[in-house]
């Protein structure tokens, strides 16, 4: 055979029309697509990944576990810095954050081949490209490796989730004005650090570099931080960040920027209407996301987004193009990856014919990792008060609790359930304190069984556990007063 001829056969064999009917394409790998298509596959559905990057997306890559790392690396110092009152002797304590963003990586790599792993185990079939829907029923990948692959599909999935939003004139150059993606990928600490946005990725990074040792300053335009968080919860993270000597401002207004090679300076307009000039090394713009939906064929397609470029879609995740389902980052639901796993496995048990219900979006619980840690599950106060609900509150404070005391743990912090006054139902919990990202799946069991204050108070917590300080919480609530204050 010639090479001429050799070469054609070559071409048409990468692009040419599968000859395989997909009953599932998913465009994307994150915690929404990989979960989704081993979901499917596990229920006998031929499936299809499409991905351009890294398997494991956003999450894995540069979002959730890699920041994670880094915190713990973060408490890791805090913990030793604080040894001399356990007993533990540590002289010449240094950082070095090359070697934390090493570790960092090396938890990254492990998780993305586990991805690599469980496709392999599950018989999916991985396409690596850029994937685009030229009508439904179709995925067209143009193949990273060169050339381009059509696929037939029953149904599409698109999970393309997000990238961090810039403001104008203010855009990322990864460098002086960074983004979440950037702020991972540091290679030198900076002495003074501007974080814009008090959500849970501002917090996070805050909470992080203060400890590594930067002089950190939070710009908050709302008036608290975490804002999406119970109103207590942020009264008591901002004592402690204040304790921590992390400078706030909220209810702040940033104008603009002037960036240099050695460093920024913004000008901040406060609560009080007084123009202020803040310099820093580095600034991180955390201040939330924009979807990744454009290129992809959705507006050719006639698919309806919302006005900031997300994919409208029903309870079942269903857009309005036959065929077509969005879930995760790209969807205006809550951006957290395990929403993003949870409406996968809906997509594909609805499409497979099981008895699926539309997610309760009032019942995923919420964790921010800076120190103290905090975490949420159903309604807070004033939102259950906006409802309608005639409630009763309970708290009680890790400063009570004995294995708090025992992790040096026990100085801020309390464990805040929300109940019914009439019927005694949890209506939320909220909790501010020592590993409370752990403790709040029993908070989402609370909500997901109906359960009340009462039934918590009488299940017996063990001894001595942070777990404790939640049944302590029921007992407030079904009691008026916990045992232990």
């Amino acid at each position: 055979m010639s090479e001429a001829a050799l070469w054609y056969r070559v071409k048409r064999k990468v692009t040419r029309v599968s000859e395989t009917q997909y009953d599932v394409v998913i465009i994307g790998s994150g915690p929404g697509g990989y979960v989704a298509a081993i979901r499917a596959a596990q229920l006998g559905l031929k499936t299809a990944v499409v991905e351009a990057g890294p398997l494991g997306g956003v999450c894995l890559n540069i979002g959730c576990i890699p920041t994670k790392a880094l915190l713990h690396s973060a408490d890791l110092l805090e913990e030793i810095h604080d040894g001399k009152r356990f007993g533990v002797m540590v002289s010449d304590i240094s950082f070095d954050l090359k070697a934390a963003m090493k570790h960092k990586q090396t938890v990254v790599k492990q998780s993305s081949d586990g991805v690599g792993y469980l496709f392999k185990k599950n018989k999916i079939e991985l396409y690596e490209g850029w994937g685009t829907i030229p009508r439904p029923g179709q995925v067209h990948v143009k193949l990273n490796a060169g050339g381009e692959q059509t696929l037939a599909a029953k149904h599409i999935i698109v999970a393309t989730g997000a990238k961090p939003r810039s403001l104008p004139g203010m855009e990322f150059d990864e460098d002086r004005i960074l983004s979440s993606t950037g702020m991972l990928e540091l290679q030198e600490m900076p002495q003074s650090l501007l974080v814009v946005g008090a959500g849970a990725i501002g917090v996070e990074f805050a909470s992080m570099f203060r400890a590594f040792g930067a002089e950190v300053t939070l710009v908050e335009a709302l008036p608290r931080i975490v804002p999406l968080e119970d109103e207590e919860v942020s009264a008591e993270l901002t004592k402690v960040f204040q304790r921590r000597k992390v400078k706030m401002l909220t209810g702040a207004k940033l104008n603009g920027v002037d960036r240099s090679e050695q460093q920024i300076i913004a000008n901040v307009t406060d609560k009080d209407g007084k123009e202020q000039q803040i310099q820093a090394e580095r600034m991180l713009l955390g201040i939330g996301i924009a979807p990744r939906t454009r290129g992809i064929g959705l507006e050719e397609l006639g698919v309806e987004l919302d006005q900031r470029g997300f994919i409208k879609v029903d309870g079942y995740m269903r857009t309005n193009v036959e065929g077509i389902y969005a879930i995760g980052d790209c969807i205006p639901t809550p951006w957290l990856a395990h929403v993003a796993s949870a409406e996968g496995i809906l997509v594909v048990e609805r499409i497979a014919g099981l008895d699926a219900h539309p997610i309760d979006y009032d019942r995923i619980p919420a964790c921010t990792y800076c120190n103290p840690e905090i975490a949420s599950v159903g309604l807070s106060e004033a939102k259950a008060r906006e409802r309608g609900y005639e409630i009763k509150v309970g708290k009680f404070p890790f400063s009570a609790n004995g294995k708090a005391r025992i992790l040096g743990q026990s100085r801020a912090g309390f464990i805040k359930i929300i109940a019914d006054k009439q019927y005694d139902e949890v209506l939320g919990v909220h909790m501010i304190g020592p590993q409370v990202t752990e403790l709040i799946s029993e908070g989402g069991i609370a909500l997901s069984h109906e359960a009340t204050g009462e039934s918590i108070m009488h299940t017996i917590h063990a001894h001595p556990t942070l777990h404790e300080a939640i049944g302590e919480a029921a007992h407030a609530v079904a009691t008026g007063a916990a045992i232990h204050v």
